[in-house]
């Protein structure tokens, strides 16, 4: 059996979501890749699911939250050498959103918290990086 990110790349999704005042809601992953890291949630695409749907379904899942509308921001490209991880990734915004984050699956994530995108936990996943790197040039366009 062939693996998705480690026999051959993966396709995934990420979803930032984001409050009216600005902080991103955060999840410390469990397992690799970036096993301890700090993360957007997300997760991989599934046959004949679109990106924004992956994004919205796996965050629902990973979250409790309702998703509303989701917005492209970016594809990310993680080469991630420590878990010889490599995933081709489309990441979303959700400025809307319903109910309270919940940690739906302590077998994947651990913790999570709101941040300031000017104060960011550490470490922080390439993912997360990349994607509030180019929500950052977005703000400022």
């Amino acid at each position: 059996m062939a693996f998705p990110g480690i026999d051959f790349p993966g396709v995934g999704c990420g979803l930032i979501i984001q409050r009216a005042d600005g902080k991103v809601l955060l999840y410390r992953r469990v397992k690799a890749p970036e096993a301890g890291h700090w993360n957007i949630v997300g997760g991989k695409v599934d046959q004949m699911e679109h990106s924004s749907e992956a994004a919205r379904r796996e965050a629902e899942e990973e979250t409790g939250l309702k998703i509303g509308a989701v917005d492209f921001l970016c594809t990310i490209e993680a080469l991630v050498e420590a878990d010889r991880q490599h995933w081709i990734s489309m990441i979303y915004v959700a400025r809307e959103f319903s109910g309270e984050p919940q940690l739906t699956e302590p077998d994947k994530l651990s913790e999570k918290g709101w941040f300031d995108l000017s104060d960011l936990p550490q470490p922080l996943s390439m993912f997360s990086e990349q994607a509030f790197a180019a929500l950052k040039n977005v703000r400022t366009a």
